[in-house]
């Protein structure tokens, strides 16, 4: 094949690609972890409303013993010391600083703190291009970066803003990079620099530290006699110390290392009994609900190609990377669809190559040819028809598995971000008139700064007081309300708070505060709620007292019509 030929299919693969990981970006609902992350890039801050996983942050913060939040042996309260910044209890700091770039250059939203993944995603189909190529041939790397542009499982993690995305990324790139060091040394020293950057990114990208010595331990030993080999790792050493120094410094502190290290080392710090993630059941059930995960997050028919093409693949890069991964995956992790994400470029190049022998391996006679290439073309276009089905559509058609994935339902549009827009409309070139002092210190100072940014943008105060029912989702909330609160200090507090507060100040508190305009945000049923009492909470009950008033609702709707949230809005509220 020529190389402007190839060239023409490439672009037109990332053409699709792009397509494919850019349209509706922002149109599912901040639903899951990927809004813990943005929530935090937005002032690259350790801490997220987290009861149950208190920070750093808390644990030093002078207001700290008045808080309430943490056991007393983590009040230490002597100032948040400089370490803290170096990187975050959970997890390193590398996807929180990108998306926090992102953000202070093109705004706080779903869109863009997806647009790295979903740009990352978009490279990484080049990468499989040159992997392919690498281990078979020009042909099998096109048919790679094909079937990667519109596969399910790759493209739902390209449009999230979870890690996952810059992990299967720097995985591609540093295994490319591994694979190019074994004909230049001097590839060495860029392998390492990118393994540095993937541990910065989450520490499941220190699995390829295994595959990568079994491979040299196998097949090229006499690279562990290189001298650009130890710089590389030397490299990736540097670049990784922040982490190490943040855990160092941690372990004096308190006696511990972050989350995941403290897991992994058998810690059971007092302060973080409750594991969110760590739940991964038996061994036996995760090997159980290994495959089934599979076809939970991958067509069916990709699925039977690639699970298929794995009897037939004779390369040993490969096959240690998927026996590593599925290892990490099945004894360690959990076999989620985030993590499982980690395995998808593997089989995407094993059913590639299996569907190029295929074709290599058919008969020669034009009408056989041409119905094997019939084939793949329908294979393609189901392929992409099944993802922009599960990931592109505002809602689904068609039965579940047979024609479109579950991972739907990961940021399914329930009416969260038409929320999102109701209150940046609202709130648009105004600043806020009053506030609340905060539970800390830190989130003090945030507040400061956050009014003395707007008064220099000359926003008009606006007196409003923004009120939820708190029964609302929690993780659309830590995105639509909380963020309001913490980062752009509107006041925004509980219904049941605010009873509460009038019961004990009087009828007239917020009134002698000066509040003018209140808000009042009820979920409807067609909605998740954090718990599954609706009749009992707070915003159901304040809603009928409202409605005997004669008050009616502005209704905000979801992309079925549905009625999402009702919202009340008015000058004067009495309780």
């Amino acid at each position: 094949m020529q190389k402007k030929q190839i060239v023409w299919i490439l672009v037109i693969i990332f053409i699709v690609a792009g397509i494919m990981r850019l349209w509706a970006l922002g149109q599912g609902d901040p639903m899951g972890d990927e809004v813990l992350y943005a929530f935090r890039a937005v002032g690259m801050l350790d801490f997220d409303e987290a009861n149950e996983q208190t920070t750093p942050p808390e644990w030093f913060d002078p207001l700290v013993h008045s808080s309430g939040r943490v056991p007393e042996v983590y009040a230490i309260g002597t100032g948040v010391p400089w370490w803290t910044k170096l990187s975050f209890h959970d997890h390193p700091p590398l996807v929180f600083f990108i998306q926090h770039i992102f953000m202070r250059i093109f705004g706080e939203s779903a869109f863009v703190f997806r647009l790295p993944s979903a740009l990352l995603g978009i490279v990484s189909v080049y990468l499989l291009f040159l992997i392919g190529k690498t281990f078979f041939s020009e042909k099998v790397g096109l048919l790679a970066a094909a079937l990667s542009a519109v596969n399910t499982h790759y493209l739902f993690i390209s449009r999230l803003g979870l890690q996952e995305a810059y992990v299967v990324f720097f995985l591609l790139l540093a295994s490319y990079l591994f694979l190019r060091s074994l004909e230049s040394d001097s590839f060495f020293i860029w392998t390492g620099a990118t393994l540095g950057f993937g541990f910065l990114t989450k520490y499941t990208t220190f699995i390829l530290v295994p595959i990568f010595f079994t491979y040299l331990l196998l097949y090229k030993r006499d690279a562990f006699l290189n001298k650009k080999f130890w710089i590389g790792a030397l490299i990736a050493l540097l670049l990784f110390s922040p982490v190490i120094i943040y855990n160092l410094q941690l372990y004096r502190a308190v006696g511990h290392f972050d989350f995941q290290f403290s897991h992994v080392f058998g810690q059971n710090p007092e302060v973080w009994q409750v594991a969110p993630g760590k739940e991964i059941g038996t061994l036996g059930g995760r090997v159980r609900e290994f495959i089934p995960a599979l076809f939970d997050a991958n067509s069916w028919i990709f699925c039977a190609f690639a699970l298929l093409s794995l009897f037939f693949l004779r390369n040993a890069f490969l096959w240690i990377a998927i026996i590593f991964l599925t290892g990490l995956i099945v004894v360690f992790l959990g076999p989620s669809s985030r993590f499982l994400a980690m395995l998808t470029p593997a089989l995407i190049l094993s059913a590639a190559n299996f569907l190029y022998q295929q074709k290599e391996n058919a008969t020669h006679e034009s009408l056989w040819r041409c119905f094997g290439i019939f084939l793949f073309v329908l294979f393609m276009f189901f392929e992409a028809a099944y993802s922009a089905n599960s990931l592109l559509l505002p809602y689904p058609q068609g039965p579940r598995h047979w024609a479109f994935s579950p991972l739907r339902y990961e940021n399914f549009r329930w009416g969260y971000n038409e929320l999102g827009a109701y209150l940046q409309n609202e709130l648009a070139g105004k600043m806020p008139a009053f506030h609340f002092d905060m539970q800390y210190q830190f989130l003090n100072n945030l507040h400061e700064q956050a009014i003395k940014k707007a008064q220099q943008k000359k926003l008009q105060p606006y007196p409003a007081l923004i009120l939820y029912d708190g029964n609302i989702d929690s993780i659309p909330q830590l995105w639509l309300l909380d963020r309001l609160n913490l980062y752009h200090a509107w006041p925004v507090i509980k219904i049941e708070t605010f009873e509460n507060m009038v019961r004990e100040n009087g009828d007239d508190y917020f009134l002698q505060i000066g509040f003018e305009r209140y808000y009042v945000i009820i979920p409807t049923k067609n909605v998740p709620w954090k718990d599954d009492i609706y009749l009992t909470s707070y915003g159901s009950k304040l809603e009928e007292q409202l409605i005997a008033r004669g008050m009616k609702p502005f209704i905000i709707v979801n992309q079925r019509g549905e009625e999402a949230f009702h919202i009340y809005q008015f000058k004067e509220l009495g309780v």
